[in-house]
């Protein structure tokens, strides 16, 4: 996080900033307000810190221009004795906090540190919610290429432009969120309201009055309301009441065609079948109207040391480490394991794979025994054939490689002993492309 100090005072701007400095933060400097504007623009990765007396634009304006520009930026103003009214009213418009001069450094510092904190928490969400919104990013998350998800991400790029309610199907942990979040982002419904809601997480009373209201004066709309020409998620459908799907039934219906509101069910029961089961027929018809079923990851061939090298990366990288080379052996096992919770289960064991890694200690096969035996099996399915299992490791192979020397050719055809025409054949055979790694 950065803190711009706004103030005509030169030796003002450079006693805050040194110390500021010394307190671990990295500070820039504008002698006014007209030039601080040249270097502040929105989601500015920081704070700034300006005295509310200048010449020229003076704070209050500057605030205020600031505010029109990023009402969530954190602006600490610096006020002198008798100013203290002039910084209610900077409060009143959107200052983060004020200090009164002479003020004590320590308190500059601390004050600071928790503007950062809560600059750092809204440039987070803010880039949450544009990545939920961007198509492109969330089809980038639907990682494999594995003829299962090939067509999954058809499936969504086709739904997704059409009106029509969707009921998304798979066992915990294969991605259904993102895929309802991807749904909405690549259609027409993108940039409009996104609300979602578990039916599993209340009673039906509270439930019914979060879907359709009455809500009490100062609350928000229904969301029935709220996702109006957007997109309503119901997580959990299987477990809403009997009583509730009447209700939501007759919504659906008093839309009309094309649905005003696009409803996204997602239902986590453990079988299909288990969820027509729940739901009273007219509206498990309705919410299936167009369907989505997720691949569980144990069908998804290499695509599961795929992402277990890619999960395996991010978090050697997040806590300082080396990823640890996955041997034949392991690969296998990873390949062979029934994986019951699925993506969600295959990070977890990236994660604590990495840690024993810094560590020391450990295998992959011991992690894959004890979280197999703390889930409960569920179908494992046929096994794969060997050949599967080969090509598997071969592509995951020469992909390391290829990372490890970043594109080189000519260093990975000398580690692998390969011909420069068998690796250029076996990369295209895997979809593998050198411009990835440069």
């Amino acid at each position: 996080m950065k803190i711009a100090i706004v103030d005509d005072e030169q030796d003002m701007r450079q006693s805050i900033s040194q110390w500021l400095a010394l307190s671990g933060f990295d500070t820039e400097t504008f002698a006014s307000a007209e030039d601080a504007l040249k270097g502040i623009g929105p989601d500015f990765p920081g704070v700034v810190v300006s005295d509310i007396k200048m010449p020229g634009m003076d704070g209050m304006a500057f605030l205020k221009r600031l505010m029109g520009m990023d009402s969530g930026l954190p602006v600490i103003m610096i006020t002198g004795h008798g100013d203290v009214p002039m910084a209610v009213e900077a409060m009143r418009i959107g200052a983060y906090d004020f200090l009164e001069k002479p003020f004590n450094p320590d308190r500059m510092a601390e004050l600071a540190k928790r503007a950062s904190q809560t600059r750092r928490l809204t440039l987070d969400n803010r880039a949450l919610r544009r990545e939920l919104s961007d198509g492109t990013v969330l089809m980038r998350k639907l990682i494999g290429s594995s003829p299962v998800m090939e067509r999954l991400r058809e499936d969504i790029l086709d739904l997704g432009q059409a009106d029509g309610h969707v009921l998304i199907l798979g066992e915990t942990g294969t991605g259904k969120t993102l895929v309802a979040h991807a749904l909405h982002a690549v259609g027409p419904r993108a940039g409009k309201s996104f609300v979602s809601l578990s039916c599993a997480a209340h009673d039906e009373e509270t439930l019914a009055t979060i879907l359709f209201g009455p809500v009490g004066e100062g609350q928000d709309l229904p969301l029935m309301e709220q996702a109006r020409s957007g997109s309503l998620v119901l997580e959990d459908i299987e477990a809403l009441p009997q009583a509730l799907q009447a209700r939501l039934l007759t919504a659906i219906n008093d839309q009309g065609t094309p649905a005003e509101t696009r409803i996204v069910a997602i239902c986590n029961a453990p079988e299909p079948e288990g969820c027509e089961a729940a739901l009273r027929p007219d509206l498990f018809y309705r919410l299936a109207a167009m369907r989505i079923d997720l691949p569980p990851l144990r069908q998804r061939g290499e695509d599961i040391l795929t992402l277990f090298n890619r999960f395996g990366e991010q978090f050697a990288e997040e806590y300082g480490t080396d990823a640890p080379e996955v041997t034949a052996q392991e690969a296998a096992q990873l390949l062979q394991a029934p994986w019951p919770g699925n993506v969600r289960q295959l990070i977890n064991i990236a994660e604590r794979a990495i840690l024993q890694q810094r560590r020391g200690s450990g295998t992959i096969a011991s992690l894959l025994m004890s979280d197999n035996a703390e889930i409960s099996p569920q179908a494992v399915g046929e096994g794969k054939p060997l050949k599967e299992y080969v090509e598997a490791f071969e592509r995951m192979l020469i992909d390391n490689t290829m990372r490890r020397h970043r594109g080189s050719i000519a260093s990975v055809m000398e580690e692998l002993c390969l011909p420069r025409r068998t690796l250029n054949e076996k990369m295209a055979k895997y979809g593998l492309s050198r411009s990835d790694y440069l």
